[in-house]
């Protein structure tokens, strides 16, 4: 077998293996529970650099789902551009953050898509 060969067939089994978890993630989303949560920002410490926003899930007492969202971190990753709402985050009459996110199996929640919530009404933050 040539070097080229084996090249090939590496690349290929490394094609597969992206692949494979995209599907499984896929077929998480949408077989598993989805449900919106309200959030809290928090500052990792983390090795990674880039833009997302670092979520404290805090689930009202009774919601759904309350015991496998709780306190749990969520990181949501975001375009280089500043976002419009990320300037009123911390201020006072600021509007709540939500986000929706699919409780798998095992695991931690894994965000899906933000709102904003005002007026009792849940608005979708358009960020792609």
């Amino acid at each position: 077998m040539t070097l080229t060969r084996k090249g090939l067939i590496l690349a290929a089994f490394q094609c597969l293996l992206v692949l494979s978890l995209s599907g499984k993630l896929l077929y998480d989303r949408s077989t598993c529970p989805r449900v919106w949560v309200k959030t809290a920002q928090w500052d990792p410490n983390l090795p990674i650099r880039g833009r997302y926003l670092a979520l404290r899930l805090t689930p009202e007492l009774g919601a759904p789902w309350y015991g496998e969202t709780y306190g749990q971190m969520v990181l949501f990753f975001v375009p280089e551009h500043t976002l419009p709402f990320e300037t009123l985050r911390g201020g006072t009459g600021a509007p709540e953050l939500w986000a929706e996110v699919t409780i798998p199996r095992k695991g931690p929640p894994r965000p899906i898509r933000l709102a904003l919530k005002k007026a009792g009404r849940l608005e979708l933050l358009d960020i792609n």
